[in-house]
């Protein structure tokens, strides 16, 4: 599944800023023109609901289909946050905000952008993983492409099928681990969505092309086949780590040292696991002038078989190799910390229970400051017990 996000360009320039296709735009097979009256306030991109002014009404043949009334963009603002803030379900806000964007772009951008804190919680995760679990039932209006088996040989032809001419990003998943609640199909189109939502950035003439949710098998593969020739990220691999990184380093202010001066335990070796591991011996490697081979012997895995150790080498998939370090096997998370001894815990596993009261216990007699991460998802598979969180 592919959402794509731009605007049409290279024709003739109407009074919305909008182009008319041009016989030699062959991207879609069809064009259209300036909208007005209904089905200008019908179109996402241009409807402002009450914020038309008198002049803008008669000009655009919207006068009498709207209230008389004349509302700004920041009073409508408030009121849209007013009455979000009556519903007490996470889902319902979801709800609510997908249908602000399905009618009037502008001002659910400007309602994210001025109040992002308060509301990134349901625009995306956590509230995401319920709305992408439920999505067939509250299903609205096409948004995406979907590209299926029966779409092969092809594909060129549904590409084409999308509205818009420039394109300037795309997020493309094959649902397969939708927040580690499985492969949710199409239904998985939630992400990539909620995803575009969040980007409101111009990325210039390339296109950035976001690979989420891939199954690990695939993930790594396609990262490392596009990376040197395209502008790709894999937000699973790189982007939770860049975020991960931040807070450890916020986090020496409290515990002192250096981020060298830490040991590191993960509970799970999959894409965000790894890919923080990656990006935390880098910064070592970066700040120590060690070779990352070494920085990377600081950093130890317990995946769903124990502790990742030399002995299981020829056996693990080549994203755990760089993890493999001399050692005997332990079976147990709770074994494996008082062996390993680690400063830092960190938890990307999508099975929840197993930061353990005497997980913490030992991690807290070990350090005098330990850190411990519950990083996992779904909400419901946090590793830790303690507080649920």
């Amino acid at each position: 599944m592919a959402y794509v996000n731009g605007s049409v360009g290279g024709g003739v320039k109407d009074l919305y800023g909008e182009d008319s296709a041009t016989e030699d735009q062959l991207i879609t097979p069809w064009s259209f023109s300036v909208a007005s009256g209904c089905t200008l306030l019908r179109d996402p991109r241009y409807n402002k609901g009450l914020a038309f002014t008198e002049k803008e009404r008669d000009a655009h043949y919207v006068r009498g289909l709207l209230p008389p009334a004349v509302y700004t963009q920041d009073l409508q603002e408030k009121r849209l946050m007013h009455n979000l803030r009556q519903y007490d379900v996470p889902l319902h806000r979801y709800i609510a905000l997908m249908d602000l964007q399905e009618r009037n772009e502008r001002l659910f951008y400007k309602l994210l952008i001025d109040n992002v804190e308060e509301l990134l919680p349901f625009v995306y995760t956590p509230t995401v993983g319920e709305a992408c679990q439920k999505y067939g039932s509250i299903y609205r209006r096409p948004q995406g492409l979907y590209i299926s088996l029966k779409e092969k040989g092809k594909i060129l032809e549904v590409l084409k099928n999308w509205p818009e001419k420039t394109i300037q990003v795309i997020v493309v998943t094959d649902g397969e681990r939708i927040l580690g609640l499985g492969d949710l199909g199409a239904q998985g189109m939630g992400i990539p969505v909620g995803k575009l939502s969040l980007y409101t950035a111009n990325y210039g003439e390339k296109i950035l092309v976001q690979f989420e949710d891939f199954a690990n098998h695939n993930a790594f593969d396609l990262l490392d086949k596009y990376s040197p020739s395209h502008l790709v990220f894999n937000d699973d691999i790189q982007g939770i780590a860049s975020v991960v990184l931040a807070g450890l380093l916020a986090s020496l202010k409290l515990i002192g040292g250096t981020l060298a001066d830490n040991t590191f335990l993960f509970l799970g070796a999959g894409e965000a696991g790894t890919g923080i591991a990656e990006l935390i011996a880098l910064e070592i490697s970066k700040q120590t002038k060690a070779p990352v081979e070494e920085t990377r012997k600081k950093i130890w895995f317990v995946d769903s078989k124990g502790l990742i150790g030399s002995s299981r080498l020829q056996s693990l998939q080549h994203f755990k190799k760089p993890w493999a370090h001399e050692h005997e096997p332990v079976k147990e998370l709770l074994d494996a910390v008082k062996a390993i001894k680690p400063t830092v815990l960190i938890g990307s596993s999508g099975v929840g229970k197993t930061f353990t009261k005497e997980v913490v216990e030992t991690m807290a007699s070990l350090n005098k400051k330990p850190l411990i991460l519950a990083l996992s998802n779904p909400t419901a598979g946090h590793s830790s017990t303690l507080t649920g969180s």
